[in-house]
């Protein structure tokens, strides 16, 4: 069974439905490159599946570790490259973690962040700036 159908509304937007549970989605081409921006991009998509992997993941091996992840949160930037090919030249990730974790077990999330699935599938040259803030 596929992950996922879609189709062209046309004007430059998809639609894509998660078959397994219904959930759909909708692109549009960001407005430096012909769109209205008045959804995600492909691109914006990259970014925020790169963050939220991170965050899946790192709530994975929390819950192992008997640690508290909720309320957790990230912001995405994306950087496109300004020389042709066009495609995501770095993509900036801010996750605020609000617990006081010991040394080893921010080393842990870190470590579990910078490995998820997502983040390994991702190119070489696409630079993944990961920055973590705590409450302490």
């Amino acid at each position: 069974m596929p992950t996922a159908t879609a189709h062209y509304l046309g004007h430059l937007r998809t639609e894509a439905t998660h078959v397994a549970s219904g959930t759909v989605i909708q692109t549009d081409a960001p407005v430096d490159n012909h769109g209205k921006g008045e959804a995600f991009s492909p691109t914006d998509l990259v970014c925020v599946a790169l963050a939220s992997c991170i965050v899946t993941t790192m709530g994975i091996v929390a819950d192992r570790h008997q640690l508290d992840l909720a309320g957790s949160t990230y912001a995405t930037t994306k950087h496109m490259s300004t020389e042709a090919p066009r495609r995501i030249a770095r993509i900036e990730v801010a996750l605020h973690l609000p617990a006081a974790f010991a040394a080893a077990d921010r080393a842990l999330m870190e470590r579990t962040a910078r490995t998820c699935p997502v983040a390994l599938s991702l190119h070489p040259d696409v630079d993944k700036q990961i920055t973590f803030s705590y409450d302490l």
